[in-house]
């Protein structure tokens, strides 16, 4: 049997078509702007803002090469410091990223995603001579350095390729041209100060090179061993202690005021500076050099 239909009887039967997609009218941009234009204005601003700095931090993070390397060697350097150092003989490519005294990595132990980051105290060719790099770690409580302190020989930890500038030695040089460099470091900041005495920056045919480095008392104080190699090089080395005990007969006090007592300082415009630590100490350091007549140019840091 079939069943005819009418035409209005279709129609009213069939699904409501325009309203499965229905929306409900949209507001004109005018209308928006004349109800609150500053509101919408700075909302959309920053929620710009806020997609760019996210997007922005996944690609710096994603840029990050990490590469899994053995710790070689790790004992104490000083109270509270660690010389420590790295196996990279199997990662030529990660070796050869440091160029230049005064650089950086960042290091991750096994577990824990915060890196710590570390200034690379061994010269630029001594990745490439010996298959590793070194570092002098601050043990500090709580930190990646602690943890990293407490591992041995044989743990394997992750390492980014060197970062930073490092120190721009070739802004004082020719040595001629600047017979006079007086470097300054505190504590760890010794770090990146003995990788540019050991790569070399012609500290011998210079007249006067000065290194002026403090801590807090001479089992704080790193590297002794090698402060004769270092003269030998062409290097004074001035000692600072704040703290030191009674039978401590050299410079006492903080390195900004030692510098401050002795400066000698007899050509500003050929002299310059290398500086490391404790912030206040180069901000110090900086205005009394800058007071005195050396360039800002000519008073170099790792950062």
């Amino acid at each position: 049997m079939s069943v005819k239909l009418s035409p209005s009887t279709l129609l009213s039967l069939s699904p409501p078509l325009l309203h499965a997609h229905h929306s409900p009218p949209l507001i004109s941009m005018s209308i928006l702007r004349r109800l609150a234009p500053n509101h919408l204005t700075k909302h959309l601003r920053h929620h710009h803002r806020r997609r760019l700095a996210t997007v922005a931090a996944a690609v710096r993070q994603d840029t990050t090469i990490w590469t899994q390397a053995p710790l070689s060697e790790i004992e104490p350097a000083a109270e509270s410091l660690f010389h420590v150092s790295i196996d990279v003989s199997d990662y030529p490519d990660l070796a050869a990223s440091h160029t230049r005294a005064g650089q950086y990595l960042q290091l991750r132990v096994p577990d824990v995603e915060k890196p710590s980051f570390l200034a690379i105290a061994s010269p630029p060719s001594y990745a490439a001579e010996k298959g590793a790099f070194e570092f002098l770690v601050k043990s500090v409580a709580g930190s990646t350095a602690e943890l990293l302190c407490g591992l041995k020989k044989g743990d394997v930890v992750e390492l980014s390729q060197a970062n930073g500038r490092g120190f721009e030695i070739d802004q004082i040089e020719p040595a001629e041209n600047y017979p006079t460099v007086l470097i300054f470091a505190t504590g760890s900041g010794i770090s990146p100060i003995r990788s540019l005495i050991e790569s070399g920056f012609s500290a011998d045919k210079r007249s006067d090179v000065r290194l002026y480095y403090g801590a807090r008392n001479i089992k704080r104080m790193a590297y002794q061993d090698r402060f004769k190699d270092w003269e030998s090089s062409g290097v004074k080395i001035v000692p600072v202690l704040s703290q030191p005990d009674g039978r401590w007969t050299g410079e006492t006090g903080y390195v900004q005021a030692a510098f401050a007592k002795a400066k000698q300082i007899y050509s500003p415009t050929g002299t310059g500076a290398v500086l490391c630590g404790q912030k206040q100490m180069t901000e110090e350091i900086t205005s009394i050099l800058v007071s005195d007549g050396v360039s800002s140019e000519k008073i170099l840091k790792n950062f």
